[in-house]
């Protein structure tokens, strides 16, 4: 029987532990994002909230990439670990983090030299335009940086150390929150010194997770590039769905963005502050996709059928308690937002919907951050990027070019909720009916065997209607 800490006790216990060990060190980070904002806008230039805006969605490109390079490394750590294979485990993990590494160099390399031109084609100008590639032209070649970070904090995941994941960005978060001000106020350096407190952050997070992972838990082999070679195929195989799925977000967003930008900075400084919050109320959510992961990795790997179905479940739940309870929140202090950061006209009305009336809508967001980590974790990655892509690149254009005319500058709000309803259900469809023919394996593959004691509770084997035990995974299953 494995010993993988996910493979044995409540598998809602796991999937609240991590998703909020997870979330408490995304939360720090977009926190201090959000007073990064807040303290801009202090200082009463419009342009440059609406610089920091247009710069947050590009850089938002980069962080899906080391998301995305992030989930695939996850999953082929946690399936060796769930196996019991610690060796292949810790050359899995540095495959990982050389490859997350040098792709954000690339990536972020292109994006240097050509961010001027994706800047404009977001609808940035003049002013606005020049302090938003001044911001990017010191904070891009960060990336590598923070993405080396957050693959160390995958790799602790992934061998159920959500507590030290959970300090890896924390401890950026608490840096960035005492350096934000000092730079752009004590020293007087407005935007450069948002730019440079970003950089050093990055830095730090690359370092605190390094020094978790190789210190406390000698979770990387020494660097081979024959090993590399070797374990790049299956990883790109992860790697080029999870990519292309963790892109269409951005995607999505950049979209809204350049329709938002047709109604002035005021708008855009709205829209800005509507991203901010959002990340800052709904943490959980965005760290529920690489929380639930590891947890399904580590049980398909050690073949609890059963189990997997019971964590898809419960990350569903979750994602619905966690929302109502936070959009309750959001919208009793939907005017303080508001006025603190001082925002007027179109800015305040989109702030207002989203706190008030459609933030309910990440419930389904969450759906489909579920899905996407089972789909992701049990080897059908294609099946996210289908779902991700069908959200941003076919429901959003279709509705804003059907609503956005007639429902104004709110209207953006409007359609995110709508698109993440449509696409949220039906990835929650599928996802459900993806685990439920996994935790089936039971039944084909041993018929009559003893029930297993992975389940915390006997609603376990009900839900999937057969005895809770692991057999062995056929072949032909595994080729479906």
């Amino acid at each position: 029987m494995s010993t993988a800490k996910f493979t044995r006790g409540s598998t809602m216990r796991h999937v609240v532990v991590m998703t909020l060990t997870s979330s408490a060190g995304l939360l720090a980070l977009f926190a201090v994002d959000a007073l990064n904002l807040f303290y801009i806008s202090l200082l009463g230039v419009e342009e440059l909230a609406a610089a920091i805006g247009f710069a947050g969605t590009l850089q938002f490109f980069m962080i899906s990439v080391a998301i995305g390079l992030l989930i695939a490394g996850t999953a082929t750590v946690s399936r060796a670990e769930g196996a019991g294979d610690r060796d292949r485990a810790r050359r899995n993990a540095t495959s990982a983090l050389v490859t997350t590494v040098l792709g954000l160099a690339i990536a972020s390399a292109i994006l240097w030299v050509y961010r001027t031109e994706a800047l404009s084609l977001l609808g940035a100008r003049g002013t606005t335009l020049q302090l938003a590639s001044d911001f990017l032209a010191i904070t891009l070649p960060s990336v590598p940086l923070v993405g080396l970070g957050m693959s160390c904090s995958g790799t602790l995941r992934a061998v159920g150390e959500a507590g030290q994941a959970m300090y890896v960005t924390l401890g950026g978060g608490l840096i960035a929150a005492f350096l934000d001000p000092l730079l752009i106020f004590g020293l007087d350096l407005g935007l450069t010194g948002a730019a440079v407190a970003m950089v050093i952050t990055r830095g730090c997070i690359g370092v605190i997770g390094l020094y978790l992972v190789v210190t406390k838990h000698n979770m990387l082999a020494a660097p081979s590039l024959s090993d590399w070679l070797e374990d790049i195929g299956p990883l790109a195989k992860l790697v080029a769905p999870i990519m292309a799925t963790q892109l269409s977000t951005p995607f999505g967003n950049a979209y809204l963005t350049a329709t938002v930008a047709e109604y002035g900075d005021s708008a855009v400084a709205g829209w800005a502050v509507v991203g901010r919050v959002a990340a800052l109320a709904f943490g959980g959510i965005y760290a529920l996709a690489g929380a639930v992961g590891p947890i399904i990795g580590q049980n398909y790997g050690a073949k609890i059928w059963p189990r997997v179905a019971m964590t898809y479940r419960d990350g569903l739940i979750f994602a619905v308690v966690y929302v109502l309870a936070a959009w309750v929140v959001l919208a009793m202090v939907s005017g303080l937002i508001i006025d603190g950061f001082g925002l007027e006209g179109e800015g305040a009305q989109l702030v207002s919907l989203f706190t008030t009336t459609t933030a309910w809508a990440f419930a389904f967001t969450g759906a489909l951050f579920v899905s996407n980590a089972a789909f992701n974790n049990l080897g059908r990655p294609l099946w996210s990027t289908m779902c991700n892509w069908s959200r941003d690149a076919i429901a959003i254009p279709v509705l804003v070019f059907a609503l956005g005319g007639t429902l104004g500058v709110t209207g953006v709000v409007w359609i995110q909720a709508f698109a993440a309803v449509i696409v949220g259900t039906g990835a929650a469809i599928i996802g459900w009916r993806t685990v439920q023919r996994v935790a089936e394996r039971t039944v084909d593959s041993a018929p009559g065997a003893a029930p297993s004691p992975a389940f915390g509770s006997g609603k376990a084997a009900a839900l999937v209607g057969a005895p809770a035990s692991a057999g062995p995974l056929a072949s032909d299953d595994e080729k479906r």
